[in-house]
């Protein structure tokens, strides 16, 4: 048997999922159909930036020794800095 102030505390928690339900569910505004090309998302603006071809050769190298997180990472700066300091040496 439910007791007054238990079921005022059921229907208190049951408002509250109501009320954060309704919250939830506001509508956004409909975005135009050409939207401005200035606001871009962040992965929009790393793709601006062409890959050298010291950066394409290091990655097909990484991937074929199967590197994968933080040790790709390190192999990939190593790798771009040793074929940029081999690019700064003169041939003699």
């Amino acid at each position: 048997m439910m007791t007054i102030s238990s079921r005022a505390a059921a229907a208190a928690f049951a408002s509250l999922f109501l009320i954060s339900s309704a919250f939830a569910q506001t509508t956004t505004p409909a975005a135009p159909a050409a939207a401005p090309a200035t606001k871009m998302a962040p992965a929009e603006k790393k793709a601006e930036k062409p890959r050298t071809a010291a950066s394409l050769e290091c990655s097909k190298q990484a991937d074929a020794k199967a590197v994968h997180g933080k040790e790709r990472k390190k192999f990939m700066s190593e790798c771009k800095k040793a074929a940029k300091d081999a690019a700064a040496k003169p041939k003699s």
